[in-house]
């Protein structure tokens, strides 16, 4: 009797311990906790974007981001300085390897497929249908345009 007591009490207290700040963890999300907001200025317009860990903008450090992005929304060619590490989490994502937009070319990335890009791998991407992508890496999160032009952050 006394071990089923001690038992019960060592659960009970576990769960305490675990339910105490349950209501508002800082690490851990459901998807109906995310926070979407618009894109920053260098992200095509469209899309929307969710911090989920670290500081993207920030000189050093790991982040993660989510990208929502409507059917067709496209990243025009371009590459990063650091490695990207891409998750599809819902939808399809395409990506073609280069300096110039092919759709032919492309390959589609269904959901819980994973790719990564190495620094200076030049790349564009597509969303096929309503898409989700998880985004991780080193900070400072930069997208560098193959085409100055296609820069969001450069049109007034």
């Amino acid at each position: 009797m006394t071990k089923k007591l001690m038992l019960v009490a060592a659960v009970v207290f576990c769960l305490a311990l675990l339910g105490a700040d349950a209501g508002s963890p800082k690490n851990a999300f459901t998807p109906d906790q995310i926070n979407w907001g618009p894109p920053p200025p260098f992200v095509p317009p469209g899309a929307q974007m969710a911090v989920l860990e670290g500081d993207p903008s920030a000189s050093s450090g790991d982040f993660t981001v989510r990208a929502k992005m409507p059917a067709g929304y496209k990243f025009p060619p371009h590459w990063h300085p650091k490695r990207e590490n891409v998750t599809v989490i819902s939808g399809s994502f395409k990506v073609g390897m280069g300096d110039k937009w092919d759709d032919s070319k492309m390959i589609t990335f269904g959901a819980g497929s994973f790719a990564y890009m190495d620094p200076d791998m030049h790349h564009y991407a597509m969303a096929d249908g309503e898409t989700v992508v998880q985004i991780h890496g080193q900070s400072p999160l930069a997208i560098n345009y193959v085409n100055p032009e296609d820069d969001p952050s450069k049109k007034k």
